[in-house]
């Protein structure tokens, strides 16, 4: 618990410094979300395939199905049904961790609803909650969920500069399952538009260790680099990949790719009038950008 109190300290002042040289984050592709909820009667909806894995277990989720929905002013609800593969490595070093033989079929269901209590203005961020709650609808005896709820407890913060975004916060993942730990992450990116068509980016990602049941038995640190092209004949299709490998603590791959389309309620009119987050949700141009 001490070595734990030491580690989250140490991930609250390296937020801190990150946050001094303006780097933030964002949601998908990316491991780190940001606290912009999908404009009110808008949606979103996602196709995507991603993979987690560490020299214990490599975990992958696809078909997945994400649902978005812009159900208040400044509220998002969320949904994400998952299949996904656990693939234990059966590694002799890392026993009893990642043993057992290779499982497909539907894990947990993830709901949530993302909250903007702060709006961006010329020199404030945009600041929210995400909250997610981790449904028990996976295989627990095949290792396909972990039997009990769980929850994604973070505060996000964004802001933009001309073509550039930045977006970061710090979370805490609470588990309840023998074998799954409580742990501290945080996350920050910068992101900039080249293009019309196309956004790149780059964040880093932190989390504690997980638990003995988990790929990932100690903490680690990763660098992802990512992107969104926009299809010409929809603005509101986009393709979304990304990649990235720890840079120091348990050696971790992390990839992603998906396709993402978004409308509604006068959605042209809003698409003329605002911005789009890497995820494509709108959210007002802050007064210093008009």
């Amino acid at each position: 618990m001490k070595k734990d109190r030491k580690w989250l300290r140490a991930v609250l002042a390296g937020g801190i410094f990150l946050f001094a040289l303006v780097l933030r984050a964002q949601g998908p592709p990316y491991q780190t979300d940001d606290p912009v909820p999908v404009d009110y009667q808008h949606y979103e909806f996602y196709v995507f395939g991603n993979a987690d894995g560490t020299p214990v277990e490599m975990d992958s989720l696809g078909p997945a199905f994400e649902f978005n929905w812009g159900a208040l002013p400044r509220l998002q609800v969320h949904a994400i049904l998952p299949l996904g593969v656990v693939a234990p490595l059966n590694n002799p070093v890392y026993l009893p961790s990642g043993t057992g033989p290779t499982n497909f079929g539907l894990t947990d269901i993830e709901l949530g609803t993302k909250i903007a209590f702060i709006k961006e203005t010329k020199h404030v961020p945009q600041i929210g909650i995400f909250t997610m709650y981790e449904m028990p609808s996976g295989n627990f005896d095949r290792g396909l969920g972990q039997g009990k709820v769980w929850y994604k407890l973070p505060l996000w913060m964004q802001k933009n500069y001309g073509k550039w975004l930045f977006d970061g916060g710090v979370g805490y993942q609470l588990q309840r399952q023998a074998g799954y730990r409580s742990f501290p992450y945080t996350g920050w990116l910068v992101k900039r538009e080249l293009s019309e068509r196309l956004e790149l980016g780059v964040e880093v990602f932190a989390h504690g260790r997980e638990g003995v049941a988990t790929p990932q038995i100690e903490s680690s640190t990763m660098i992802d680099m990512g992107g969104y092209y926009h299809f010409k004949h929809n603005p509101n299709e986009q393709f979304l990949f990304c990649y990235g490998h720890s840079v120091a603590g348990q050696t971790e791959n992390y990839a992603y790719v998906g396709m993402y389309w978004t409308w509604g309620k006068d959605a042209k009119k809003a698409d003329s009038d605002n911005h789009h987050d890497s995820a494509g949700a709108l959210f007002p141009v802050p007064p210093n950008e008009k």
